[in-house]
């Protein structure tokens, strides 16, 4: 395990990395979800595609990288691509999980895996819903310890920044980006995923022109009981002549 040292818009961020075959030319990036880490994706992928240098990183602000500013996922992508400069490296392939599947779609790597990826905005429960008039409603008044009452389960504990950071993300619509993407893309999902349920993955799989869609049996952490089969679709479907985004 190391760190790497990136200043980004005056700001200091040591990332937590490590990398797995190193003797590997071809680079395989693995990007963890929201509230997640690289030890979750490692997990499931580390002896997994041994014809690829793997990259696992802790983004700012998760596992044992830092965060003080308040970022948008743009923000995460230019971040990770300074990271990636400063070990010149140029992955192959960008493989993201949830939320790491928004930042490796802007990453414009040859291959994209996703692995239900967020990026595409779910209709809220009536709760849901009412709990956002009541936080709109509260605000203007100061009364902030009702509010902290309704913050979501994924940003408990954390700190002014990543609450901040967690707003500008949890809800982008992201549909323009995944149409954008020349990346020949696999998508792969729980088939009983309620955080980026199925048919968002239909839908980026209708948005991306050069892409597959794999529905899995499993709930939005469905590639640790299937990350073989993934390997296996990556190493067939993202070979060197078949994997472009020129």
């Amino acid at each position: 395990m190391a760190s790497r040292e990136i200043i980004y818009k005056e700001h200091t961020f040591q990332l937590s990395y490590e990398i797995v075959n190193p003797a590997q030319k071809s680079v395989l990036l693995v990007l963890h979800g929201w509230g997640s880490n690289k030890e979750i994706m490692k997990q499931a992928f580390g002896t997994k595609l041994p014809e690829y240098k793997h990259i696992y990183v802790d983004m700012p602000g998760f596992g044992k990288s830092g965060n003080h500013m308040i970022l948008t996922t743009h923000d995460y992508a230019h971040i990770i691509q300074l990271f990636l400069n400063t070990l010149n490296l140029t992955p192959k392939i960008a493989m993201g999980h949830s939320f790491g599947g928004k930042v490796s779609t802007l990453l414009d790597t040859p291959c994209l895996v996703l692995l239900s990826s967020a990026g595409i905005v779910t209709k809220k429960p009536w709760s849901i819903k009412l709990k956002i008039a009541t936080v709109k409603f509260l605000k203007p008044l100061g009364m902030t310890f009702l509010r902290d009452l309704f913050k979501s389960k994924d940003v408990e504990n954390m700190s002014h920044e990543m609450y901040e950071t967690f707003k500008n993300v949890v809800d982008e619509d992201f549909e323009a980006y995944f149409a954008q993407s020349k990346s020949k893309t696999l998508c792969f999902w729980g088939k009983e995923d309620t955080a980026t349920p199925l048919y968002t993955g239909e839908k980026i799989n209708t948005l991306i022109q050069t892409s597959t869609l794999y529905p899995l049996k499993g709930d939005h952490f469905f590639f640790l009981r299937h990350n073989e089969f993934i390997a296996h679709t990556i190493t067939e479907q993202c070979k060197e002549n078949e994997c472009s985004n020129s």
